[in-house]
């Protein structure tokens, strides 16, 4: 099984834990990287091989991984020269993925199995699954619904109920025709033209542990929770 790790962002949003650091290197307790978690979990489901799509101080996350041999992993890598969106640098490694693998970002953490996730996938035949989490957002204003210029409704501080994509995906290479390597591609795009061809992604629905650690919020609480939680992210690894 293989598996690419988008890890070319700036990691804005860290900043400035990201001006010296790639966003997948930040720490995680007192002795993990991101990253690293993510590719002792890829080893413990049973893949085998990795590309790396690196860019903002990519050489730091190059030196950092190498090989994968530390984790019974096989690692390439691919560089974005320039930003090309969360699926555009699929384009260019088009020619060494097989015909189905597991798209990820580089700054999640989480106890989703991985190769579940693209065992349904395949299974599945389809064009693109996502990994899927349900969120509750508060809105911290009381919402109007107008019709007309006349207010026709009122929740005070409402929440509202989401699935999101977790930033996980099982992907296949044929989705992937008609697309231009080179030129930026979004994960909205890819989604939005399928929908427009009718072939709707699959949703891999998950409710277990999940945190985007390139939300600030998220990542305070990652290292709040890290040691409660260590033996179920590093679970056989």
């Amino acid at each position: 099984m293989h598996a690419v790790i988008l890890a070319g962002g700036k990691g804005i949003r860290l900043r400035p834990y990201t001006t010296a650091l790639p966003k997948p290197l930040v720490p995680i307790g007192d002795q993990h990287a991101i990253l690293e978690i993510v590719l002792r979990q890829l080893a413990t489901c049973g893949f085998t091989s990795c590309t790396i799509a690196v860019g903002h101080l990519g050489q730091i996350i190059r030196a950092y991984v190498g090989s994968g041999s530390r984790w019974g992993l096989k690692i390439d890598y691919a560089i974005e020269e320039s930003p090309l969106g969360t699926m555009g640098p699929l384009l260019t490694m088009r020619d060494r993925l097989p015909e189905s693998f597991l798209v990820m970002n580089g700054d999640i953490l989480t106890d989703l199995d991985y190769a579940d996730v693209l065992r349904r996938h395949t299974s599945s035949e389809a064009a693109l699954t996502i990994a899927t989490y349900a969120r509750k957002v508060h809105i911290d204003f009381g919402v109007l619904t107008t019709d007309e210029g006349r207010v026709v409704g009122f929740r005070e501080k409402p929440s509202m109920d989401y699935r999101v994509s977790m930033g996980v995906y099982g992907l296949s290479l044929g989705t992937l025709a008609g697309y231009t390597p080179g030129l930026p591609l979004g994960f909205d795009e890819l989604v939005l033209d399928l929908l427009k061809r009718g072939n709707p992604p699959h949703a891999y629905e998950f409710d277990g542990y999940w945190l985007d650690i390139g939300r600030p919020d998220d990542y305070d609480r990652a290292n709040a929770e890290f040691t409660t939680h260590q033996s179920l992210l590093l679970k056989g690894a």
